[in-house]
């Protein structure tokens, strides 16, 4: 097995990488080669199993390149669904093992903001339950996403505060479509503009990956693990309700 650590002493224009997220509805892969990007994307449902083989060979074909010639693989971790994230992680572990890659995981929640023209970025994505998954994002002077509302669980209507309401956010990710008045209260005039219909894609996992290669971040397939943020499926009907609750303090 590689140690952790490799990529260090790769040349960025050589990266071979592979990005795979399944967490949402969503299923994409996208294959970096240099600086050329090759990607797949696709409303699945509950058709992951079916579509993301697919998609991988496809990509890898076209590029005329096989797994292990990749140098890493990519994989959303999540927050998304349990058996979405299973699938993709799963299948992308199986790969870099395969290729005895390193690998790198990054947030469904960091990929929704990754085509934003704008530098703050609120995600959200609908968790069930009455709940959604949120986190808030600034371009740092590198043009990378620093969190600066960490990935949080929380009821609608219990978003934490804007972290400059003073500034212009934009809203993007599945919770708007599902509760966009209550995250629309909750933000106020910081979220003038929202675009509930985005989801995740691979393409946006290269860029923070990529880097995180380069670094020396890699992992082993069995390190990576998916973030999860609800520890269950379903909750009683008191977890739910004080789920609801505003919070206090």
């Amino acid at each position: 097995m590689r140690q952790q650590g490799r990529g260090a002493g790769l040349g960025a224009a050589a990266v071979k990488l592979l990005a795979i997220d399944t967490a949402t509805e969503a299923c994409s892969v996208a294959l970096q080669v240099g600086d050329a990007v090759i990607a797949r994307f696709a409303v699945a449902g509950r058709a992951h199993t079916q579509m993301l083989p697919k998609q991988v060979a496809e990509v890898l074909a076209e590029a005329g390149v096989t797994v292990p010639d990749l140098d890493g693989v990519v994989c959303g971790i999540g927050p998304g669904s349990f058996a979405g994230l299973r699938i993709g992680l799963s299948y992308a572990k199986g790969l870099a093992m395969v290729g005895d890659l390193p690998m790198v995981g990054v947030s469904s929640l960091q990929m929704l903001a990754g085509p934003s023209t704008l530098d703050r970025v609120l995600t959200v994505i609908d968790a069930r339950l009455s709940a959604v998954y949120a986190a808030a994002w600034q371009r740092d002077d590198a043009g990378q996403w620093q969190a600066i509302m960490a990935p949080t669980l929380c009821a609608p209507d219990a978003l934490p505060a804007a972290p400059d309401p003073a500034q212009t956010w934009l809203g993007l990710g599945s919770g708007f479509a599902a509760y966009g008045a209550p995250l629309a209260a909750a933000w106020g005039a910081a979220l003038p503009v929202v675009d509930a219909t985005a989801l995740p894609s691979a393409v946006h996992a290269l860029p923070p990956g990529r880097d995180a290669l380069l670094r020396g971040a890699g992992l082993d397939a069995a390190q990576l693990q998916p973030l999860y943020l609800r520890n269950k499926v379903a909750l009683t009907q008191v977890e739910q309700q004080a789920l609801r609750a505003p919070r206090q303090g």
